[in-house]
């Protein structure tokens, strides 16, 4: 995975890991950009993820008929059936690399390390793979760092990113993570898709400090579903947004929002409205301050239960 504008996203081993959340911006604009661009039916054909057994690679396995066939299963699950995979190894500073071209053909190439290291070779595989589904479907954020966190999060949301996550290992003496997102938001962003397609990543990570991301990601993902005006806030969220709605009808010029809040006020000869982000795809959805009411996301259609 390379920053030089040939694909990839930073691979990683032996360096202190980033952990939290200081891309969370990027991530959720990412989920936004993939709704978007291949609308919800387009996004539900990748409603199952792709399995451990899908891209097994075990020592035994020829190293390059190994590696195409875990490609063609990537390929498969992302939808590219008339993409073909060349996979080679070299010695390079990043994890892998592709190179983005007009196609069929896609040549990737893997760090020497993953000769040896079979059991990532999916995760590294994923990441580029998604790189050329974007190249063709013309996506892409400005700026390297950007466009990487595009990749990793459209990997994951699509069903293939959890190898990603659970390339992550970590002790008191030596680190390794695929990737640009932390640990943290490969979890969070496994956590939107599970509550989206109803899945239960947790049985198949095999790095414990995999799991615990994805529980702490998981964390962040719910907070998401429990923000004012959502019918699901808790009692102190409820009573700040209240505080707040009487502010905004008091003082329409101003319109204020607490601090931290994802929700605001707008004003006008219709009436008081609330904008808030949408839990599943982080579109912001408006709807009239009129109290217990159902919205439906344009985009992702869930329909929401909200105390407005």
């Amino acid at each position: 995975m390379t920053g030089s504008g040939r694909g990839g996203g930073r691979g990683g081993g032996g360096g202190p890991v980033v952990h939290g959340f200081p891309h969370l911006d990027t991530v959720r604009s990412a989920i936004t950009a993939l709704y978007r661009r291949l609308s919800c039916d387009g996004v539900r054909t990748h409603a199952t993820s792709l399995t451990a057994a899908d891209v097994a690679f075990s020592d035994h396995d020829d190293l390059h008929l190994g590696a195409q066939r875990v490609a063609r299963a990537v390929v498969q699950h992302l939808n590219l059936p008339d993409a073909r995979m060349i996979v080679g190894f070299r010695t390079m500073e990043h994890a892998a690399a592709v190179e983005l071209a007009a196609g069929p053909e896609y040549f990737v190439e893997l760090n020497d390390r993953f000769r040896t290291h079979r059991a990532d070779v999916g995760a590294a595989l994923a990441h580029e793979t998604t790189h050329v589904l974007l190249h063709r479907l013309g996506l892409e954020f400005p700026g390297t760092r950007d466009n990487e966190i595009l990749t990793d999060t459209v990997t994951t949301y699509l069903g293939a990113g959890w190898l990603l996550l659970d390339a992550f290992r970590e002790d008191a003496v030596s680190s390794q993570k695929l990737g640009y997102l932390t640990p943290e938001e490969f979890g969070y962003v496994l956590a939107k898709r599970a509550f989206a397609f109803d899945e239960d990543p947790s049985p198949w990570f095999t790095s414990p400090q995999a799991y615990t991301a994805y529980t702490q990601g998981r964390a962040r993902a719910l907070r998401d579903t429990r923000q004012p005006p959502l019918a699901a806030a808790g009692w102190s969220a409820r009573r700040r947004y209240a505080l707040d709605r009487r502010h905004a009808r008091d003082r329409p010029d101003t319109l204020p929002t607490g601090p931290g809040a994802s929700y605001a006020f707008e004003g006008d000869s219709r009436g008081l409205r609330v904008s808030f982000p949408c839990p599943t795809c982080l579109q912001r959805i408006r709807v009239p301050v009129r109290g217990r009411t159902r919205a439906r996301c344009g985009l992702c259609r869930t329909v929401l239960d909200c105390e407005t």
